[in-house]
């Protein structure tokens, strides 16, 4: 397949990156294009459409970070089979963001999803309503390529007093969500770099780097977070990690491990640490960890957040703190994109919080979230030490290890059979865990209600055949 065409609309406010991909993902799911072709080249469908290759490149890295396409070094990017991407696309973080939006089960223990009913929709309607007038009719053209001064302002500001983050504004660039704000990082440190990513980790992280074995190399997570031991002996130079609430262990990067992290950053010029600071304004237990963005002495730390799980998944607004060292090379190679971020979205996040009600509205969930976990605790505490709990400190998420003698994939299918989704560890592993291995599961809480958080564990363990032993 040397040519696709597809109508690209330039005057549209969606991005030509962003209808390239949505029109190839919808030929992909209804056959149009089918499992193992090759699609063009990134040079000849540019050519072909008219359009920058820099576009291509952004659809294509879109869909390879879906699972539906995959690349192949030196023969192109070929598309995936249907049944890979149903696997796929249920384990995407930013995580699992498109399963948020359709749930076919009884009870969801999914860690994407929040806690809906607590929700301002009054404040936030008002704040809509005062952006959408005649006085703001300038939001219809485009913004700023890396978002508005404003909303920039505003994270930075808050990024320094809740994590300790140095930033200015012109160092923040907006995105719309972690799937588009992490190809642009990749792009942006060039061909050359090869990345370490947790293991266990987001999906969609082992998705973007493990297409190339010799690109990209997964790093063990224990209770202390990764080894930096291993990663000294890869030749990874960038390294992804989440440092104060590890995904899905819950580990906590301790405070050796994060001076032996940056120790092995400053061994060479060109090394980096990807920070990605997901659901960090959740913590429960001890002293706010500081980001390891705010601890690091040369620049060396990409600082990267969103808020999907502060505020809402749907919101599609990730935001990334570039090492000021970057950020000539992105305005040289980027600063002709457009935002992609639609603009009133952008503004009436940034009165929502110049006004104070984002860290109102943090503090109430802190507190809503707490009190879910802490149901969880002593409800969980009926049925030690056949279960037990870890990565509690933080998060919208816990880790359950099950001892057992049944494997993690038929305590997944008893659980399903029941109509209660969980996920195993397993599934967010790079290489296959032995059957042997003792069961862990990830149990997300934020979208479960407070009333029916007891009942939710009690039906769990039932479907798992676990009794209470308290």
């Amino acid at each position: 397949m040397d040519f696709l065409m597809f109508q690209l609309i330039q005057e549209s406010k969606t991005p030509l990156y962003e209808q390239l991909y949505r029109a190839i993902k919808e030929a992909i799911i209804n056959g149009t294009i089918e499992e193992g072709i090759k699609l063009p080249s990134k040079r000849k469908l540019a050519d072909y459409l008219a359009v920058s290759q820099t576009t291509i490149e952004f659809a294509y890295s879109q869909l390879v970070a879906e699972g539906f396409i995959s690349s192949e070094p030196r023969r192109g990017y070929f598309v995936q089979s249907l049944e890979e991407l149903a696997i796929i696309e249920q384990n995407s973080p930013s995580i699992m963001q498109e399963e948020n939006n359709i749930s076919s089960f009884s009870i969801e223990f999914s860690p994407g999803k929040i806690d809906t009913d607590s929700f301002p929709f009054a404040t936030w309607r008002k704040y809509a309503k005062d952006i959408v007038n005649d006085e703001n009719k300038d939001l219809l053209q485009l913004g700023h390529p890396q978002g508005d001064y404003g909303l920039r302002q505003q994270i930075s500001s808050y990024l320094f007093q809740s994590r300790g983050v140095k930033s200015t504004p012109e160092q923040i660039i907006l995105g719309s969500g972690t799937e588009q704000i992490m190809p642009l990082i990749i792009h942006l440190l060039g061909d050359k770099a090869v990345y370490g990513f947790e293991n266990p980790g987001y999906p969609l992280t082992h998705h973007l780097f493990f297409k190339d074995s010799r690109k990209s190399v997964p790093i063990p997570v224990d209770d202390d977070g990764i080894v930096v031991a291993k990663l000294e002996q890869t030749f990874a130079n960038v390294m992804y990690v989440t440092p104060s609430h590890q995904f899905p262990t819950g580990a906590v990067l301790s405070a050796t491990r994060r001076s032996q992290l940056l120790a092995w950053a400053y061994q060479q010029d060109n090394r980096y640490i990807i920070e990605d600071d997901y659901d960090s304004e959740f913590r429960y237990t001890g002293k706010p960890i500081p980001a390891l963005q705010g601890i690091d002495q040369n620049e060396r730390v990409i600082y990267l957040s969103t808020f999907s799980k502060s505020l809402m998944p749907s919101l599609r607004i990730a935001y990334a703190v570039l090492p000021k060292s970057l950020l000539l090379q992105y305005k040289q190679r980027f600063s002709y994109y457009s935002a992609t971020v639609p603009r009133m979205d952008q503004h009436i996040l940034a009165n929502f919080m110049e006004d104070g009600y984002f860290a109102k509205h943090l503090n109430k969930m802190r507190k809503i979230y707490k009190r879910k976990l802490e149901i969880i605790t002593k409800t969980i505490m009926q049925y030690e030490p056949t279960v037990t709990i870890s990565g509690e400190q933080a998060g919208m998420h816990i880790l359950l290890t099950i001892h057992t003698t049944k494997t993690e994939t038929e305590l997944v299918n008893r659980a399903k059979q029941a109509d209660i989704r969980i996920y195993g560890l397993q599934e967010y592993i790079s290489s296959e865990l032995e059957e042997k291995a003792v069961p862990k599961l990830v149990l997300g809480f934020g979208g479960l209600k407070v009333e029916e958080v007891a009942s939710s564990i009690h039906q769990l363990m039932h479907a798992l055949e676990i009794t209470k032993t308290l």
